[in-house]
């Protein structure tokens, strides 16, 4: 199940179900109006299409999913959190992250 970093309508549900199992997931939480999350909002679509099927590539928004900032334990947005396959967190990073950056990560879990 992937999501695109510019759907607004993910349903809580969904939410819930990320880290997605079986599967390296990037999820960026942030907000639709943070300037550096529209920055990063075309790096994310190449990215999920890039490593569809590979890799689920998330984007959250936290004005309409407020409990995820506690859940997910955000203090600055953007946030990425990394998780490996078995759903175990394995990196964080607070702010702007370049698409080198994050294909760094992806490629660190073994994603390619």
């Amino acid at each position: 199940m992937l999501f695109s970093p510019w759907q607004e309508n993910l349903w809580a549900a969904e939410v819930k179900e990320i880290p997605v199992k079986g599967m390296v997931t990037m999820v960026d939480l942030g907000a639709a109006s943070c300037i550096p999350c529209k920055m990063m909002a075309p790096i994310l679509e190449k990215l999920e299409k890039r490593y569809k099927g590979k890799a689920a590539i998330v984007f959250i928004d936290l004005r309409h999913y407020r409990d995820a900032a506690q859940r997910f334990g955000i203090r600055a947005i953007p946030t990425q959190v990394f998780y490996d396959r078995n759903g175990r967190e394995i990196y964080r990073h607070e702010g702007f992250m370049s698409e080198e950056q994050i294909v760094r990560q992806l490629s660190l879990l073994g994603v390619f």
